[in-house]
């Protein structure tokens, strides 16, 4: 499958790559049933888009997600389908989130994976490589996903997210270092 022959897939139909303790494929399950208080390990993933003058895309999670809601965090993040090659996963939600088409698409952090419990109880519980792309495209956000964006550059994030991190995402907090000690 191509991001051509992408079919899209409304949020009750989507399904995620369930992983052992080994981070190896062991089976599917729908989204809407595992992001809960006792999430499995699953595969994800997470995009940061620069546009051509160097600056990051950061977003707002709308106010209405049940996990972290308003909070700031990368460009946007999401679950391959069983089946799908990460790319094409990053290119779909790329599209379906923000309106954008990424290019450049390159895996920064393969083996990130982390475990946070939001403040609702729901547990986020993924293996989840970090990518970076580029758009020259203008953002036009899915409402149900994203309330706010900012175009920014990395340092002013990085300094942002270690002064206030209960407002930026906890993989946006932990990637951020992980992607600054892996230059």
């Amino acid at each position: 499958m191509n991001a051509a022959d992408t079919v899209f897939i409304t949020e009750d139909q989507e399904q995620v790559v369930l992983l052992d303790a080994d981070c190896q494929p062991c089976g599917t399950a729908p989204k809407q049933d595992i992001h809960g208080h006792e999430t499995p390990l699953h595969l994800a993933f997470s995009c940061y888009v620069f546009d051509r003058m160097g600056r990051m895309l950061v977003t707002r999670r709308a106010l209405v997600k049940a996990a972290w809601p308003g909070v700031w965090t990368n460009s946007f993040c999401g679950h391959p389908a069983p089946g799908e090659k990460m790319i094409d996963a990053i290119r779909r939600r790329g599209q379906w989130e923000l309106g954008i088409d990424v290019l450049d698409v390159e895996q920064r952090l393969p083996h990130f994976r982390y475990r946070a419990v939001d403040p609702n109880g729901i547990v986020e519980n993924e293996l989840c490589p970090v990518f970076t792309a580029v758009t020259d495209d203008p953002v036009t956000p899915r409402q149900s996903e994203v309330c706010e964006y900012q175009w920014v550059s990395m340092p002013d994030l990085a300094a942002a997210a270690a002064s206030a991190p209960w407002a930026f995402s906890p993989w946006l907090v932990l990637q951020l270092e992980e992607l600054r000690t892996s230059r």
